[in-house]
């Protein structure tokens, strides 16, 4: 069995204009056995550094004096040399609408300032668990024969759920960006897991999720929805739509191995 590589292997760039964060964020990851890491203080020079030196991990503040953490992320998973780099963002902004398109982008995390220990220690091990590529293990299917359709209308979405799936050795995968192009999918293919965003255009997960149901010969394919609020009220009863699991749309690798157990075991 592969072991998991540690936190001193992995190699961090933190993108902190301030002096005073830097030291507070350097000591903590220190206390996470991090050995190596880099410093940059804007978007410029956060990018010249991972031009020098590739890290596993950018971790950024959201304000910048040249722009924000939305901007970098951009820049980092627009690039086919550079998407595979995992993103972490630590701030105090708590706009959820200003957290969207990082949420979107696919983060292995969004931490507050300050921050708990514990909240840093599971986005590290998210990034050591991504890095490891370790195969799950499923007791009614074999992952390499999995056919599984993820619908997202964010492509850097579909990205990221998509790499996540990648390393547990689920390869067969097709991507469609609203449930309207997915249905579509479906009456050519035959799959065994859905995997669908909540806000999409033209037909949102919802209706996706209630049309599946209601056609005889997809009813039975396992349906999980991740969603950027998937804690609000409003989504408390996705069950009854027919969906068979929710998650948050910033999620670890941890999380989805063990939904994944839950409803294809």
């Amino acid at each position: 069995m592969e072991l998991m590589p540690s936190s001193e292997e992995l190699s961090i760039l933190l993108v902190e204009p301030s002096s005073t964060q830097q030291k507070i964020i350097q000591k903590a990851l220190e206390e996470t056995g991090v050995r190596h890491l880099a410093f940059a203080d804007s978007i410029k020079s956060a990018i010249y550094a991972i031009k020098e030196n590739e890290p596993d991990l950018v971790i950024s503040s959201m304000y910048l004096p040249d722009g924000t953490a939305e901007t970098l992320i951009t820049l980092i998973k627009k690039h086919p040399e550079t998407e595979h780099i995992h993103f972490m963002l630590v701030s105090s902004e708590r706009n959820r609408d200003m957290l969207e398109t990082l949420r979107q982008a696919g983060v292995i995390a969004i931490l507050p300032k300050p921050f708990a220990h514990k909240d840093l220690q599971r986005a590290i091990n998210a990034t050591l668990d991504l890095s490891m590529e370790q195969e799950i293990d499923l007791e009614l299917m074999d992952p390499h024969e999995m056919q599984v359709l993820i619908v997202d209308d964010s492509r850097l979405a579909q990205k990221h759920i998509r790499r996540v799936l990648e390393s547990m050795g689920i390869l067969n995968i097709d991507l469609a960006a609203n449930g309207s192009d997915a249905l579509t999918l479906m009456n050519d293919e035959s799959y065994d897991l859905v995997i669908t965003d909540y806000n999409m255009p033209e037909m949102d997960g919802i209706e996706f999720s209630h049309t599946i149901r209601m056609t005889e010969h997809l009813s039975h394919i396992p349906i999980l929805m991740v969603a950027s609020n998937a804690d609000q009220p409003q989504l408390a009863n996705i069950t009854q739509e027919g969906v068979d699991a929710i998650c948050d749309k910033v999620f670890d690798p941890e999380t989805l191995r063990v939904l994944l157990h839950n409803i294809l075991d």
